[in-house]
């Protein structure tokens, strides 16, 4: 018999729709199977522990051992003394619900942000064992219909059937669950005792469960059959060897590119793609092959940057070589290195954010996950944007992208760590940010496009090509990578007010009306410039998109007007000129 395959969804010309960037079916590590799995086996999970629930209660309740279990629970309540009490409670509370999310979600974190991270399957494993296995005790509950024991109960009876003892079923979910991972991922001595403990603690919420007359013994046995049960048909299908969601071959990026690159289709211009090792990992940089080779990039290059030359030398050797795209990813300062090397060539440029601020790719309305980013650039269009120079003493002239400045940025960038910034992200920042609040204030010239000096006291200066920083703030409002024009913002708010008024321009989202050219007053002051000079009384520590540069004490910065050609996300952020690139420097 002759088999087809499913059409692939056309448009209405009849044309097939292109598959996603990024994405390819030699990639699909089974998701969709195992959650299949997961719910098939789930519902026959309930179903045999509900089955099992009705024979109890039924055809069977007068058999042995089921005729004996109102003698235990008389014996349990015979013996209960104020010390048994009051381990009870302690170990039935290891099962309350409170308890168990809490856990979890704590736990769920540390496998996901403690070094070395992140754990994504042990935490998924976890995670999804104790959902099933509350998801199965509803259903079980709903099915069967138990009475609680006829003794004196310690506790407030909850309104669900006393079949199957929830709480022993979510222990068992819960810490059974951690001793696997203990037992499959320590190494040493300890692992054995810590995951023996481990596993010591449903049985303790069975039997305190017991002793407080809240459930028979056979609904504790069904809590730690469901428990059990849910451990195994989540860990099958996340964290065994041959699991229903098993990680995609080794060769699957060289299968997917090799399928795109097989495809007709004209051949794009050769591509060189700048990456910055110490944030751009192996699969990060398989999805970038594979976005390129989706769009016909087949002649592509990587090269990574060092800690001498962080993208610049890379960028030039590139344009030199006649590549038509170059790709930057990286942080800031690594999309500024490049974007120095390119400024003026006409070479395009596509930004790809892999740092802890990404300002830029912010700005420019790019998704934040690397391979999309790429994507969304790739089916854009090239537009002319400007760079910012700066220089000084101390600085060699330069180009930037997003912002530089001197005084509080600046001596946040310097005092925030590598290692901070890896764990937390951008909110690193924040924290360092507390520590200098403290600061000298500075005392400065501003001259700006040959008018006469201003006179100023600031904390931080500000010197903007683009406005919104990290959470949407716009730090610099009005400030435009396409309007041929630098904004420069001056903070000097003074006490806690001074503060909270600044806050408050900055929560608006607007300059203060009359400000807009620099009106002398208030926390905060902007103007805008095509060339600016600052004289500082003493030196200042000072950045370059977000990199520190040695203290000084005079900074002059000016725009270069379209000078950068980068491919932007159609429909996004609609800025700089569509018109054909600027002719290369020669």
């Amino acid at each position: 018999m002759e088999t087809t395959t499913p059409a692939r969804a056309a448009d209405p010309s009849g044309t097939p729709a292109p598959p996603r960037l990024g994405h390819s079916s030699a990639l699909s590590n089974g998701a969709g199977r195992a959650v299949a799995r997961i719910a098939a086996f789930a519902v026959c999970q309930a179903a045999m522990i509900a089955g099992l629930g009705l024979l109890i209660t039924g055809p069977a309740r007068n058999l042995w051992p089921l005729s004996a279990e109102d003698a235990l629970n008389d014996a349990f309540e015979r013996v209960r003394n104020d010390a048994l009490t009051t381990a009870s409670a302690i170990a039935s509370g290891a099962g309350d619900t409170h308890t168990v999310v809490a856990v979890t979600v704590l736990c769920c974190l540390g496998l996901l942000l403690v070094p070395p991270l992140p754990r994504w399957r042990a935490a998924l494993f976890l995670a999804l064992a104790v959902w099933l296995q509350s998801l199965v005790f509803l259903l079980i509950t709903e099915a069967v219909d138990r009475t609680r024991p006829d003794v004196e109960r310690l506790d407030a009876s909850p309104p669900t059937s006393s079949y199957t003892s929830g709480h022993t079923g979510a222990a068992t979910a819960l810490y059974a669950g951690l001793a696997v991972l203990v037992l499959s991922r320590v190494r040493g001595r300890w692992g054995r005792p810590v995951a023996l403990l481990l596993l010591l603690i449903p049985l303790l919420v069975g039997l305190a469960r017991l002793y407080r007359g809240m459930h028979h013994p056979s609904d504790v046995v069904a809590g730690l059959l469901n428990g059990g049960l849910s451990l195994f048909v989540v860990g099958r299908a996340v964290l065994a060897d041959d699991a229903w969601a098993a990680r995609p071959p080794a060769d699957a990026v060289d299968i997917a590119v090799a399928a795109a690159e097989s495809r007709p289709g004209p051949s794009r211009e050769r591509a060189v793609v700048i990456v910055n090792p110490t944030v751009t990992d192996t699969a990060t940089r398989d999805r970038l092959r594979l976005v390129l080779a989706q769009r016909g990039h087949t002649d592509v290059t990587f090269v990574e940057t060092t800690e001498r030359d962080t993208g610049g030398g890379q960028a030039a050797d590139a344009v030199r070589g006649g590549a038509g795209l170059i790709v930057a990813c990286g942080g800031d300062g690594t999309i500024r290195a490049v974007a120095d090397a390119l400024a003026g060539t006409g070479v395009t440029l596509a930004v790809v954010p892999c740092g802890t601020g990404n300002l830029l790719a912010r700005n420019l309305g790019l998704p934040l996950d690397p391979a999309d980013a790429l994507a969304a650039a790739l089916t854009g269009e090239p537009r002319a944007l400007d760079l910012g120079t700066i220089s000084g003493d101390g600085i060699a002239r330069t180009h930037f992208t997003a912002m530089s400045g001197a005084g509080l940025d600046a001596a946040v960038m310097g005092s925030t760590s590598d290692r901070a910034k890896s764990a937390l992200g951008w909110p690193a920042y924040v924290l360092a940010g507390l520590g200098e609040l403290r600061g000298p204030r500075m005392r400065l010239a501003v001259t700006l496009d040959g008018a006469p000096a201003l006179h100023r006291t600031a904390r931080m200066v500000l010197i903007a090509n683009i406005g919104t920083v990290q959470g949407g703030t716009a730090l610099v409002p009005g400030a435009r990578p396409d309007d041929g024009l630098l904004d420069l913002a001056l903070f000097d708010p003074r006490g806690a007010g001074g503060w909270l008024r600044a806050a408050g321009v900055l929560l608006r989202g607007s300059r203060p009306a009359g400000n807009a050219t620099g009106a002398h007053g208030g926390p905060v002051e902007f103007f805008t410039f095509r060339r600016a000079e600052l004289a500082f009384t003493r030196p200042q520590p000072r950045e370059v998109d977000g990199d520190p540069v040695a203290p000084g004490r005079r900074i002059i910065a000016e725009v270069r007007h379209g000078a950068l050609t980068v491919l932007l996300p159609a429909g996004e952020k609609q800025m700089g000129s569509t018109v054909p690139p600027p002719a290369r420097e020669k």
